[in-house]
């Protein structure tokens, strides 16, 4: 089921082969920086650390991605928000019928990755696959008059695609760098980019959303 679908050497040939012969090009507005912010999605140890049962093996591959998007955000003025995934019994809901283990807040595998954490602007706290659950994500956008949000992190077929979800039924145009986010295997990787494409997002690359 996991597999290294993505490593330092490799991204940019898999990236390539994942989004070969998308059928449903770009729609809507094309990407402007002046409105847009970028979302960063748990990249916590839970996910990172090889020690982890949670560890995603191409995870690690996109961090230096994420770092070089960020850093564009950070310079250009826009917002870079970064989620961190924490549940209780209390609010896990369906996540802890599904999972049955939980990312418990003040523990080592909930902590961002620092190198992900010090280029933050916002730092928010989910409890769901859906960003916008529960969170102060939108105002937070509404605030910095975002209309384009940009979704990095993982997992790519999990949190990332139903953040895209419930962005697009906000009016918000999303873009997902195909090279800025990761799960567990090449083949839910490619699962998403095929139904976000189709009617979601534009599927595009961390380069193209620097300049």
């Amino acid at each position: 089921m996991k597999e290294a679908y993505f490593t330092s050497d490799t991204i940019d040939e898999a990236v390539a082969a994942l989004t070969a012969g998308l059928s449903v090009g770009p729609r809507g507005p094309a990407f402007d920086m002046t409105r847009a912010a970028l979302l960063i999605l748990d990249m916590q140890w839970y996910f990172l650390d090889q020690g982890s049962h949670a560890f995603i093996p191409s995870a690690p591959a996109i961090v230096p991605v994420i770092e070089r998007l960020a850093r564009a955000f950070r310079e250009a003025g826009r917002p870079v928000i970064a989620t961190q995934h924490v549940n209780t019994p209390g609010d896990a809901g369906m996540m802890g019928e599904w999972w049955g283990y939980l990312i418990v807040p003040d523990t080592p595998q909930a902590e961002l990755d620092p190198r992900i954490e010090t280029l933050a602007t916002e730092i928010i706290t989910k409890t769901r696959y859906d960003a916008f659950y529960n969170s102060n994500l939108q105002e937070i956008l509404e605030k910095s008059d975002v209309g384009q949000l940009v979704i990095a992190g993982v997992m790519t077929h999990l949190c990332v695609e139903t953040t895209a979800r419930a962005a697009f039924v906000r009016d918000f145009a999303v873009f997902v760098p195909a090279d800025a986010t990761a799960t567990y295997n090449r083949e839910f990787h490619r699962a998403t980019v095929l139904n976000l494409a189709h009617g979601i997002a534009t599927i595009t690359s961390a380069e193209t959303v620097r300049v």
